[in-house]
């Protein structure tokens, strides 16, 4: 097969990936300097490579399938993982991928790939288009665990009102994993706002209630409207849907 179209069809690859090609690590090293000096490939980042297209003189690898090879662990995640759903309300030009190896963030065409931390791979799915990335459920945990760093609260709640239902036992196993009683209080508290659109039990809301802090807690740092649910000892908006109708520009702003 020509080495383009063999290349062309992994979309990126690796140094590893070309030695298996060529048959040998001095014969790898030749091919990639020889297509990197033809413009046939482009170096993403150490050890990466995307597949130019002939045609459009583009990269042929989405970002979502670049992010899936930046370490062999690696995963789309939180709110990428929404808009490689096609659950998100906005489009970021941050990727946001976990990997338990130490990778620092790096730019590649007009996007900004982000680390984020590893927590473990429950949830993980492979997709048959070179993507890997969390399940929807352990994207919602996750997002709801991060939404101050990652997206904001608006952007999570309008994810949520995109999604038309969860399993219930996948986002208690990535409860599980994040293994955190306020993460329970959070998660309740949010998903309850939902629990109609999202088709969540009741079952589901007293596991959470069973497993969260004793202790009270802040939904994020403390603002002035903010009112004690007693169901989950949690200070947090009194009404999360009044608040994504009218935006929730100031607590977007954490």
């Amino acid at each position: 097969m020509d080495l383009y179209k063999e290349l062309a069809a992994t979309r990126c690859f690796t140094h590893s990936d070309m030695v298996q090609i060529t048959g040998s690590n001095s014969a790898a090293k030749q091919r990639i300097k020889s297509c990197l000096e033809k413009g046939t490939i482009e170096r993403v980042r150490r050890n990466l490579y995307a597949v130019i297209s002939m045609e459009t003189e583009q990269p042929i690898p989405s970002r979502f399938q670049i992010a899936s090879r930046i370490t062999d662990d690696s995963c789309v995640s939180h709110h990428s993982a929404f808009e490689f759903y096609g659950y998100a309300n906005q489009v970021f030009y941050d990727v946001y991928f976990t990997t338990e190896k130490t990778i620092q963030p790096f730019d590649y065409d007009g996007v900004h790939y982000q680390p984020v931390i590893w927590r473990g791979d429950t949830g993980i799915v492979e997709t048959n288009i070179g993507v890997r990335v969390t399940s929807l459920e352990r994207t919602v945990i996750d997002s709801i665990a991060d939404f101050t760093k990652i997206g904001g609260l608006e952007e999570l709640l309008r994810c949520l009102s995109l999604i038309p239902s969860l399993d219930e036992n996948k986002l208690l196993e990535a409860l599980e994993m994040h293994n955190r009683s306020q993460l329970y209080q959070k998660a309740g508290y949010i998903l309850e706002a939902y629990a109609e659109e999202l088709s969540l039990s009741d079952e589901f809301f007293s596991e959470c209630v069973a497993k969260s802090s004793s202790s009270k807690a802040y939904l994020f740092e403390k603002q002035d409207d903010f009112v004690f649910h007693k169901k989950w000892r949690l200070y947090a908006p009194a009404d999360l849907k009044k608040l994504i109708d009218k935006g929730v520009d100031g607590y977007d702003a954490i």
